[in-house]
């Protein structure tokens, strides 16, 4: 308990340091051009503790083109963690928080973070920027001392951008949006056809693998393309996880304690449900005999790690698109990593 107090009074003394440094004009930008995508990831890996924590969905939504800012790196991502720190916090917990980037008409980029927390009162969206600045309303006693948000008007505006507030009042949630100069951004077409993993809903997918630092990593990326992911670490759970949750998607690794990949992905075929769960055997062992053993325990794909980011983007796009045609259904096969 000690050394969560400490943890909190530490930022908030960093936080008045840094406001003070910037009414004093002694903050200076360390500026570089960068991918707005590294700073996006950088912020959901620093807060996906707290999210998780609080039990939250967390959806990220980028572009598919690249877009690039001049900006100081770490201080944007402190921008962003302040933003969805807040979001977290004044979420009821199971809440949704939702993250997106995009070039605004303007020419702008366009990062906007929403939740359907308790909202703002209408008079308090310019307000609730200035400092010590709180929202009047009784789960406010959870809060923090009003500084974040003014450290982030300032940020925000040293870096040529502007921020605001946006919400149906209280109980209806927030929408946050900063606007930010873009150095190169690719042009976006006025009706482009989406890409077959952005059709529909984003997919459940269930993640079982014993090495937690792999699984939690995947999970990461996955959230990234917008996914509702879960993780498990051991045969047993992947069963009772997948009888929960019925997932789109299974991604199994094989060497798990309990009850190994193969048997997990019988004891799922085995169940009336289990016909429509995609299964996707994730080991490395990539012989043909380890091959045909995946398909006779009834995995729909073999994938050899480690997994490249797009022969999985590839694989849940294609998942995507057999799920809006049915009749679709790919045989086993296996994928390059």
């Amino acid at each position: 308990m000690i050394e969560r107090q400490v943890a909190q009074m530490s930022r908030l003394i960093d936080d008045l340091l840094d406001v003070s440094r910037i009414a004093r004009g002694a903050l200076q930008l360390r500026r570089e051009r960068f991918a707005c995508a590294e700073v996006v990831e950088a912020a959901v890996d620093a807060c996906t503790e707290e999210i998780q924590a609080r039990k939250h969905h967390l959806r990220v939504r980028l572009p598919t083109e690249r877009i690039e800012v001049q900006a100081d790196r770490e201080r944007l991502v402190q921008v962003l963690c302040n933003l969805l720190g807040n979001a977290a916090k004044y979420t009821p917990a199971g809440g949704h928080l939702d993250l997106a980037v995009a070039v605004a008409t303007s020419g702008m980029l366009e990062i906007s973070v929403t939740d359907d927390g308790i909202g703002i009162p209408p008079h308090k969206l310019t307000e609730i920027f200035d400092l010590f600045a709180r929202v009047e309303d009784p789960l406010e006693r959870q809060g923090g001392l009003g500084i974040g948000l003014t450290l982030v008007r300032q940020l925000v505006e040293l870096h040529g951008g502007t921020v605001e507030a946006r919400s149906g009042g209280i109980g209806r949630g927030s929408d946050f949006i900063l606007k930010l100069p873009i150095v190169v951004a690719a042009e976006v077409p006025a009706a482009a056809p989406a890409e077959p993993h952005q059709t529909g809903a984003p997919l459940r997918i269930l993640v079982a693998d014993d090495n937690k630092d792999a699984a939690e990593s995947l999970m990461l990326l996955l959230q990234l393309a917008g996914h509702d992911v879960h993780i498990v670490f051991d045969g047993d759970a992947a069963v009772a996880a997948a009888a929960r949750l019925r997932p789109d998607v299974a991604l199994i690794d094989i060497g798990m304690p309990k009850r190994n990949g193969y048997e997990v992905a019988r004891r799922i075929r085995d169940q009336p449900w289990g016909a429509d769960v995609h299964l996707v055997a994730l080991t490395g062992w990539g012989q043909q005999a380890d091959k045909r053993q995946a398909e006779e325990a009834g995995f729909d794909v073999h994938l050899v790690k480690p997994v490249a980011p797009e022969a999985l983007d590839r694989l849940l796009a294609e998942v995507g698109a057999s799920r809006a045609t049915p009749d679709a259904a790919p045989a086993l096969r296996s994928q390059p990593a």
